[in-house]
């Protein structure tokens, strides 16, 4: 018995031995680290879209980026406009303007974060068919739309209604 334990013991006193020679100090991630893992996290394709959900699901494992996972979803705009939901959509378009905006790289980044955001919202929309898509497909670039004209500024009720009569225009003569 006394073997045994002593046994177990001195595997755990190894094990925790291996753990603490093997384990890397945290280290500081270089501003061109950031920008690649911001690259990656933003591009209008779907293996981006997917590591990015990835990523903000286990946001600890990138603490060594301090990258900001906050967002207010869609703004003042609806999250989920007649049903559809944009909520993820929202999140990582957030995620890119917030992150951009924090190493000042944010103008140069601004339309590929707004086509990520396009491309995000019509694979929700890809999930519909007939009047429902249509729907979808309209508010996606209505949202688009808006983004590209007034993301990253202050944006009245007024220019966001403008926008949408613009996209109800285009809808129609398309």
């Amino acid at each position: 018995m006394v073997r045994r334990s002593l046994a177990t013991l001195t595997s755990v006193a190894l094990v925790l031995i291996a753990v603490l020679a093997f384990a890397s100090p945290a280290h500081a991630v270089t501003l061109e680290q950031k920008l690649a893992a911001l690259s990656g996290f933003t591009q209008p394709t779907t293996p981006s879209a997917t590591s990015w959900r990835d990523a903000w699901q286990n946001q600890a494992a990138w603490a060594d980026y301090t990258f900001d996972w906050s967002t207010d979803l869609c703004s003042s705009s609806p999250d989920q406009p007649l049903g559809f939901d944009f909520r993820m959509s929202c999140r990582r378009h957030d995620f890119g303007y917030r992150n951009y905006k924090a190493v000042s790289q944010f103008p140069a980044n601004k339309d590929r974060i707004d086509n990520a955001f396009y491309f995000d919202m019509r694979q929700v929309c890809a999930g519909y068919s007939g009047i429902s898509k249509a729907t979808c497909d309209g508010l996606a670039w209505t949202y688009y739309q808006a983004v590209r004209q007034f993301g990253s500024v202050v944006v009245t009720d007024e220019q966001i209604q403008e926008v949408k009569r613009e996209a109800e225009l285009n809808a129609q003569n398309a």
